[in-house]
């Protein structure tokens, strides 16, 4: 036997299952209209951070093909990235139609930006200009460089410092954005190092033999190359002696250093000068021999005393 439901239980059941499926009818409704411009909007999103990352891999590959993927890689990567996403969230918001929660997340951004920009200026100034050193190739670990009066080799670089050891043990961290903003002197690009010392001959030699019989020797001593050569040249006339000034070259990539190349150059220079009996300094004297020369004194007790007579040396 059926049962019969009361007319008004039934018209209330009928009011409540509406209210049920009248949001889920207007969802559908939006899917159906709006389905397409979601689907794009999610594809834009979505191709727009993978487009992040495939430029952030081949940016990475890039760094690694000169050297300094080790240094910066990373950041380098991950800026893209993130710099892809929120390209791609901007882009989506405005295919959905969403122009002004997109203008709202740029204004915002910018603010931020602006503000953060401020709080850490010196932090941010000095990422950006480790992003801008990482590509330019200025230097590299090992190399020997000078900025703002630092000089030291090359420890370790990264985007926001660069580690040097100076040649009496002091590690200095200079800060990116000095490096950035100072000229930049690299000693061992390209591994030739040029040495200078001066040479003194007595003003009685004569300076052109001096200069043709230590060019050889200089260029045959133990760590100097003979390509680029050896120069040598009359640089000045001193109070006591005539200046020669010896310029030479060394090779760091093979192992040589100015110290050894510069010791090795002036024993040869001092051993060729005595050898073909050139004055050296310790043989010049500035001392006069005297005659000897005869003083008379006057008593001053009176006219009439005896006067004494010596010998003055």
């Amino acid at each position: 036997m059926a049962i019969q439901l009361p007319a008004v239980l039934v018209l209330s059941l009928q009011e409540t299952m509406a209210e049920i499926t009248e949001p889920l009818d207007s969802a559908a409704d939006l899917l159906r209209v709006e389905g397409p411009r979601v689907l794009v909007a999610l594809g834009v999103f979505v191709g727009v951070s993978l487009l992040g990352v495939a430029v952030a891999a081949a940016v990475g590959r890039l760094l690694e093909r000169t050297g300094r993927a080790g240094h910066y890689g990373w950041a380098v990567r991950r800026l893209i990235r993130w710099t892809a996403g929120a390209l791609g969230l901007v882009m989506a918001l405005h295919v959905l139609g969403l122009t002004a929660i997109a203008t709202s997340v740029l204004a915002t951004g910018g603010v931020m930006a602006v503000i953060l920009g401020f709080a850490f200026k010196d932090i941010g100034e000095n990422l950006l200009a480790g992003i801008f050193l990482a590509f330019s190739r200025s230097f590299d670990v090992g190399d020997l460089i000078e900025s703002g009066g630092l000089r030291g080799v090359v420890r370790s670089i990264d985007l926001r410092d660069t580690h040097i050891r100076t040649a009496d043990g002091c590690d200095i961290f200079i800060p990116s954005a000095a490096i950035f903003r100072n000229p930049l002197l690299n000693f061992t690009r390209d591994g030739l190092r040029r040495g200078s010392f001066t040479v003194g001959i007595d003003y009685r030699d004569d300076p052109e033999r001096a200069l043709a019989l230590l060019e050889p020797a200089v260029a045959e001593a133990d760590g100097v190359i003979p390509d680029p050569a050896p120069l040598l040249e009359v640089s000045g006339l001193g109070p006591s002696w005539v200046e020669l000034q010896v310029h030479f070259w060394v090779d760091t990539f093979s192992g040589g250093t100015l110290s050894r190349g510069g010791t090795a150059a002036m024993a040869a220079c001092r051993r060729v000068l005595l050898e073909h009996g050139f004055t050296v300094s310790s043989e010049v004297t500035t001392a006069l021999a005297l005659p000897p020369v005869e003083v008379r004194l006057q008593d001053p007790t009176g006219p009439g005393a005896p006067a004494h007579s010596g010998t003055e040396t």
